[in-house]
């Protein structure tokens, strides 16, 4: 048999010669000398930028942290450390918390020192706020080490922006105890000049109990007005250090924004009450000055209908415009010919809780109640109430195409109320909630499967 040349089976099987063989031998080494150019110099996934250090080392290279420019990676340093100190210091927080009560407020307890409504005077809401304490802590932990269990070891994963706004119920507790911070400095300094063993007790303690790092009971009872001005220190060092591409970035300035504004509330209702002294003052801007004005409208709107604050859901507020006409025609003689005068607007819905857990993130239950508070401007710097809120469960909600930027409230038996806001949108918005909450609780509703609408008696209907 005559033997084939080697030529002549190379192109036999692949149909290219020598020269286009080594062509093609030569592209792909380019191509990848190119790929290996390119992951030398590939972008970061933080910032997308290209300005990674070339590694020669092969293990140097598979080693380098989630591909990350040298700032990137600083920064991923700076907010682990950052989240570490937020959760540490919060734990140390709860731990001067726990020292009040069991150092100091369960002994005077025990002991007979002070009456039931003296040590209310003295220690304040301090059983609340050890229990949001351990609450948030719990969840802040569990966040931690989940990360680690799943390999993010730069906790990139803990949102602890998103996990404040959960625990915002917080901040009212932190206003009931500051606020009374004053009186009970004052309450403690007379009493100690007035009972020996109390003051022999306090003498004690700070002197032979090593819990107290050599502290007296003043020094504790200003943890929880150093812990909420620590607040927004804390989020502004997490928020420098998080690129704002980072899902948690929106969150971090609303809570920290959050927190100002009720060290501004809190200011300000201590000089309404005529104390000297303020926590840490915050730079206004627009938005704090209005987020302190609702949580003033907020709290009104609480003491006015008594519920519950963890059982309680500000669905909507804000100013709307409120007319009342006085022959109930308002749809015939058009929204033209009636008077609005502007109004704050709060709508309430008092939910009912599936757990009995007094946590803010309980899961919430069908609705039990719900409300519209009328709120005056503001005269002299308080609000007052128009009226007594309206009970949607009594009311019926309505609009009409002819006049399609108002709606119409009727109280049943009682009063009527046109409503509008500055952008049509926002009206239809407002009109939508209120329908909403007015048909789930209306009892009027189950009479004839509500179809009997037009014969429900009121003033303005009576001949």
């Amino acid at each position: 048999a005559t033997r084939t040349k080697s030529a002549d089976v190379e192109r036999a099987d692949s149909g290219i010669g020598q020269m286009p063989a080594r062509k093609w031998r030569n592209r792909a080494s380019e191509t990848l000398s190119s790929l290996q150019a390119w992951e030398a110099h590939r972008p970061c996934t933080d910032c997308g930028e290209r300005d990674l250090p070339v590694e020669t080392d092969v293990q140097n290279r598979n080693q380098r942290r989630a591909d990350l420019c040298e700032k990137c990676r600083k920064r991923r340093t700076e907010r682990k450390e950052s989240v570490l100190e937020f959760v540490n210091t919060e734990a140390s927080y709860g731990e001067d918390l726990r020292i009040i009560k069991e150092e100091f407020y369960l002994p005077m307890q025990a002991a007979g020192l002070l009456s039931q409504e003296q040590l209310l005077g003295i220690f304040s809401n301090i059983q609340e706020l050890i229990d949001l304490n351990e609450n948030f802590l719990e969840i802040l932990q569990e966040e931690i080490d989940q990360a680690f269990d799943q390999g993010d070891d730069d906790l990139m994963t803990v949102c602890i922006g998103e996990i404040f706004l959960e625990f915002v119920n917080m901040l009212p507790a932190f206003q009931t105890y500051c606020l009374q911070q004053s009186s009970s400095v004052n309450m403690l300094n007379a009493l100690e000049k007035e009972k020996e063993l109390l003051r022999i007790f306090l003498n004690v303690s700070q002197n032979d109990n090593t819990a107290l790092r050599r502290m007296n009971l003043r020094s504790f009872l200003m943890a929880p007005l150093q812990r909420v001005t620590k607040y927004p220190l804390l989020l502004s060092r997490i928020i420098k250090a998080t690129t704002e591409y980072h899902p948690d970035h929106g969150s971090l300035r609303e809570a920290k924004s959050r927190i100002e504004s009720h060290l501004e509330h809190i200011n300000m209702k201590t000089k309404q009450e005529g104390n000297t002294w303020t926590l840490r003052s915050f730079r206004q801007d627009s938005k704090k000055k209005r987020e302190v004005i609702n949580i003033e409208m907020r709290e009104t709107a609480l003491k006015t209908v008594g519920w519950l604050r963890e059982e309680t859901r500000f669905v909507m507020e804000g100013s709307l415009q409120l007319a009342q006409p006085p022959d109930g025609q308002w749809v015939k003689k058009g929204s033209k010919t009636l008077k609005f005068q502007n109004m704050q607007v709060l709508l309430l819905v008092n939910m009912k809780r599936v757990s009995e857990s007094s946590l803010e993130s309980a899961e919430p239950g069908p609705v039990k109640d719900a409300v519209l508070v009328l709120i005056r401007d503001k005269n002299n710097g308080k609000f007052h109430l128009l009226r007594e809120p309206l009970r949607l469960s009594n009311c019926i909600v309505s609009t009409d195409p002819d006049c399609d930027d108002t709606f119409e409230l009727i109280e049943i038996r009682r009063e009527a109320f046109v409503f509008r806001d500055s952008d049509r949108a926002r009206t239809h918005h407002w009109f939508r909630q209120i329908r909403r909450y007015s048909k789930e609780l209306g009892s009027w509703k189950k009479r004839r499967n509500a179809l009997p609408n037009i014969m429900i008696s009121t003033p303005h209907a009576r001949p």
